[in-house]
């Protein structure tokens, strides 16, 4: 018997969307059958070329613009999305915003609480508006987009890994919450990734980082989307409550 990942018939959701990883997490999840809704903030034009990409594959796709970082902007998303493609069977809080990293010291206090909006309070709103149809549903996949740096903790990293950490706590209660419902809470934690950006401007190698990795290269977006897809098949149905780093064993969690 063949093993595949099928998504067919499911809606996935992806925040970020158009970000750098989130475009590829959202077409591999449309290659593996998914519908999406990709999420966007501000890249209006890069979510709906994205979505007329998928289109053209036969997929139904819906560009959302919102503020994860808040409730009513969040609902508003949920309300455009059961319009139009119903509710989602897979949630991906992919979207982060970003920040310069300074020491503690030196960090402005701006830095903090906007990590904490789009780290913690994203998957509190997403799990707020979206948990509940798959509670009713009685099935559903929720994956955050997680950091190794979540378990490096390195200099300059304090808001960023902060925000991360407890964006881990609210996934980690969350899958004791709703497990019940055969619901799956996972998060991936990617090192730093090769991107188009990086395929663009030739900066695919760093010797430094590389040679603390145990593969000894840095990973590809595919590579971290692979991960999602996999965890929001029924492949992974008995997986929750887990931190999957996609980092080469940059860090390793121990028992």
């Amino acid at each position: 018997m063949a093993i595949e990942i099928d998504l067919s018939g499911q809606v996935a959701l992806v925040t970020g969307g158009t970000s750098q990883l989130g475009r590829v997490m959202v077409r591999t999840l449309a290659a593996a059958g998914a519908d999406l809704a990709v999420h966007y903030h501000r890249n209006a034009e890069g979510a709906r070329a994205l979505c007329a990409e998928l289109e053209a594959l036969g997929r139904r796709a819906l560009a959302v613009m919102g503020d994860v970082g808040t409730l009513p902007a969040v609902l508003a998303m949920r309300q455009t999305i059961q319009s139009g493609l119903g509710d989602p069977h897979i949630v991906v809080t992919n979207a982060v915003s970003q920040i310069a990293w300074n020491t503690i010291l030196e960090a402005d206090l701006s830095s903090y609480e906007d990590q904490f909006r789009t780290s913690v309070l994203q998957n509190v709103h997403l799990a707020k508006a979206f948990v509940p149809a798959m509670i009713a549903r009685g099935k559903g996949r929720f994956i955050g987009i997680n950091t190794e740096c979540t378990m490096q903790l390195k200099p300059n990293q304090s808001a960023y890994a902060a925000a991360k950490r407890g964006m881990d706590g609210i996934l980690r209660v969350l899958a004791r919450e709703v497990g019940e419902h055969q619901i799956t809470i996972n998060q991936v934690a990617p090192g730093w990734t090769i991107s188009d950006r990086d395929r663009e401007q030739g900066t695919e190698r760093n010797e430094g980082y590389e040679a603390t990795v145990a593969l000894k290269r840095r990973g590809t977006d595919q590579e971290i989307a692979n991960v999602v897809a996999f965890l929001a098949s029924d492949l992974a149905s008995f997986i929750t409550g887990a931190y999957v780093p996609v980092c080469g064993g940059n860090v390793m969690p121990t028992v």
